[in-house]
């Protein structure tokens, strides 16, 4: 599932992102969703997402549902 989606994302979701410095190359980090930082339903390049470990990204993929 892509993450462009607003509705499909929430805390506690497994997801890959792409950080800022990484949109070159598109290079993904992956992590557990803390918050979700863009306020628009939908976003063509991914919602973008605080990590639990602070990093953030837009969304590319989601992986799994939380527990």
């Amino acid at each position: 599932m892509n993450g462009k989606n607003r509705k499909d994302i929430a805390a506690g979701l497994e997801v890959e992102i792409v950080l800022k410095q990484d949109q070159r190359t598109g290079k993904r980090t992956r992590g557990i969703v803390k918050d979700i930082l863009t306020n628009s339903s939908t976003h063509p390049h991914g919602i973008k997402v605080r990590l639990t470990d602070g990093q953030v990204g837009r969304v590319q993929e989601i992986i799994r549902k939380g527990q």
